[in-house]
């Protein structure tokens, strides 16, 4: 069985932190990086540019995002990546796609994991209550 590695990406410094690090998990381990991305309501935004009207959806910046980030991953680390952009809660996206792909490994940021902040709800402490698999929790707080 080869091993899969599922990491949650947004545009944050944090998040950026575990990706990175999900990145040097999935190159040391000769593993599959998939890159997991969460969006809420498909929201479709008509944009002006001169003349020219553009509509843009919030799945299509989702996986344009994860695209790129994997594609980002996959050149700078030499490892085989995979995007997914899927609507919903971030921690239930990650988990599904732990299922989905049978990953051997998640790989969350430890944001809101400690104090009364984790009372509002972490996307980390939800996947490590719930994972399929093993858990990375990366220090990026």
């Amino acid at each position: 069985m080869s091993e899969i590695v599922i990491v949650g990406a947004v545009d944050t410094e944090t998040a950026n932190m575990a990706v990175d690090r999900a990145a040097h998990v999935a190159a040391a381990l000769g593993a599959k990086l998939v890159v997991v991305t969460a969006y809420g309501d498909d929201d479709v935004e008509e944009v002006g540019v001169g003349s020219d009207t553009y509509l843009i959806s919030t799945a299509e910046v989702a996986d344009s995002f994860a695209e790129q980030t994997a594609a980002r991953l996959q050149a700078t680390h030499s490892i085989e990546c995979v995007a997914v952009a899927q609507r919903g809660k971030p921690d239930d996206v990650i988990l599904d796609a732990a299922k989905r792909f049978e990953a051997t490994l998640i790989v969350v940021g430890n944001v809101r994991m400690q104090g009364a902040a984790r009372l509002f709800g972490s996307v980390g402490n939800d996947v490590t209550h719930h994972a399929p698999c093993d858990v990375l929790v990366v220090k990026t707080s």
